[in-house]
């Protein structure tokens, strides 16, 4: 799968609106058949940055995400809101779903 992790600080005004103001883009790029997850979190220490967490099945899965239309409308519409470019990692990794994090193993029947 493709791993991606990027990270976009929002001008400020726009901060507390940003998931309405990605909720197009987020929404259609769920409904891709090759996403597996898509998933913003808002920073704990900096209320301007959000975290995107998201997954594509595969090489082809990754490349017809940034092909598509809603993504080519993101690229015009959400840097407006943005005070900076976004930073990325990607990454392919041999898996297709989250794995357990064995260290806080929580016990089964609690």
């Amino acid at each position: 799968m493709i791993f991606i992790t990027a990270k976009f600080r929002v001008l400020a005004e726009h901060a507390d609106r940003w998931p309405q103001i990605a909720a197009e883009f987020t929404e259609a790029t769920r409904a891709e058949p090759g996403c597996l997850w898509f998933d913003w979190s808002r920073s704990v220490d900096d209320p301007t940055e959000y975290v995107l967490v998201e997954a594509f099945r595969d090489d082809q899965a990754g490349a017809a995400h940034v092909q598509s239309a809603h993504f080519r409308a993101a690229q015009e519409t959400l840097p407006p809101h943005l005070a900076e470019t976004p930073r990325i990692v990607n990454v392919t990794v041999p898996q297709e779903d989250w794995s357990l994090l064995g260290e806080m193993a929580v016990p089964e029947g609690r």
